[in-house]
């Protein structure tokens, strides 16, 4: 099957592109870019006005399944990932049973096929059921199907497994993503600081995130090792990541929309809807993570996607569990909370959330260039719309994006030369 898509702006960092050019898609690969293709196509898709990237990544994400299918399916998260214009999604191993053996990572991999909607590039464990007791066996799980590695939710407590895990996993070619949070002060439900004690909450301290990721850059710097941070959210990560980074270390990194679209604050407005691990933190943290996005500090932009039943959220403030969903609003809250203003060009965006993302994984991804795979994301940058709890495709709605305004929205998302979204 061909795909013409006419007069879309095509902007791919790889290249250097942001120009008004036509593609033809055949089959599963990019054929021809140039201006004013003329051929007989099957189906022709104007782009007039619209945004032609390379397909979003999202490097860190939560499907639920297997275990939690009354939040979330993969069948349900893969659709609500294309809506929100992304062909590969990394679910982590947060689930019951724990991917930490490849009979389990191989029956995620059959399902992700049969829904066939986005690539699904499965995470394993590091450590057996996410305990932080015993590592999984590297090289069995890579060969099963899995990405890279990570207990995200759980940090792996314990400095010598975590060493032994970034060691194996480098030299197998992978590495370790590592949620950093140092349990002995990381109990509370929110932020610490003047919020938590107006709403009579435990806060957490924002050291929480960073000793474990200091230990964590130690670790990398002294044996020469990569090492990946997750969803970073404070101005000292973004500041230790930095240094580290300019004295040669093999550090990369990720944040949310959520970190640089709001604050702590926002707990007031939305309540359970704002609250996630890491916290909402100040408005000092929200601009180093603008500021780290800028200068290349932080790798990727990742949506975190964290569905809950809507009587879970309802516990309340202090033992709600943590997580929002991101798949539907990543885009329109990046256009409105960092291309709008001006901190990024569209060019830095297609950086961090398909370029990099590629790169860090080791896939052939995130490019537009003749002879590439067709995963790409159409999106109107100057649509305003007003984001609807009853237009949600996930199956959770647990977010604080409901009825706030945002720009720029997804109208076609291809995948390997299908159309799997249209609006």
């Amino acid at each position: 099957m061909n795909i013409l898509l006419k007069n879309g702006t095509v902007v791919d960092y790889a290249s250097n592109t942001n120009d008004n050019l036509d593609i033809l898609i055949e089959n599963d690969k990019i054929k021809k870019i140039e201006k004013n293709i003329d051929v007989q196509a099957d189906k022709v898709i104007d782009c007039t006005g619209y945004i032609i990237m390379p397909g979003m990544i999202d490097i860190h994400c939560h499907l639920r399944e297997p275990g939690g299918e009354h939040k979330e399916t993969i069948e349900t998260g893969s659709k609500s990932a294309v809506a929100g214009g992304f062909t590969t999604i990394c679910p982590m191993p947060n689930t019951n049973p724990t991917p930490d053996s490849a009979i389990v990572l191989e029956q995620i991999i059959k399902r992700a096929k049969e829904v066939n909607l986005c690539n699904i590039l499965p995470f394993s464990s590091v450590t057996k059921g996410e305990k932080g007791q015993e590592l999984v066996d590297f090289k069995a799980q890579l060969e099963a199907g899995a990405i890279a590695f990570s207990d995200d939710g759980m940090p792996v407590e314990n400095a010598a497994m975590i060493r032994e895990a970034m060691i194996e996993a480098n030299k197998l070619g992978s590495f370790v993503s590592e949620h950093c949070e140092e349990k002995s002060v990381s109990a509370g439900a929110i932020n610490a600081g003047a919020i938590a004690e107006q709403l009579e909450v435990k806060g957490v301290l924002p050291e929480a995130e960073e000793i474990m990721a200091a230990r964590d850059i130690v670790i990398a710097e002294t044996n020469k090792l990569h090492t990946h941070i997750c969803h970073i959210s404070t101005k000292t990560s973004v500041d230790m990541i930095r240094s580290a980074k300019a004295r040669g270390v093999n550090v990369t990194c990720e944040t949310c929309p959520h970190y640089y679209s709001f604050t702590v604050e926002e707990v007031l407005e939305s309540g359970v809807n704002a609250k996630m691990n890491p916290p909402l933190r100040e408005e000092k943290d929200r601009i180093a993570i603008i500021e780290g996005i800028k200068d290349g500090t932080i790798d990727a932009i990742i949506t975190d996607h964290a569905p809950h039943a809507e009587e879970e959220k309802a516990k309340g403030l202090a033992t709600a569990p943590n997580g929002i969903i991101g798949f539907e609003t990543a885009l329109g809250a990046t256009v409105t909370n960092l291309v709008e203003p001006g901190h990024i060009s569209y060019l830095d965006m297609v950086r961090v959330m398909s370029y990099n993302p590629a790169k860090l994984l080791g896939i052939d991804r995130g490019e537009i260039a003749e002879g590439k795979v067709a995963d790409l994301t159409i999106f109107d940058p100057n649509r305003e719309y007003v984001f609807l709890k009853d237009k949600i495709v996930s199956k959770s709605k647990n977010t604080p994006w409901i009825d706030k305004k945002l720009k720029g929205q997804v109208r076609y998302t291809i995948v390997s030369g299908r159309v799997v979204y249209e609006r």
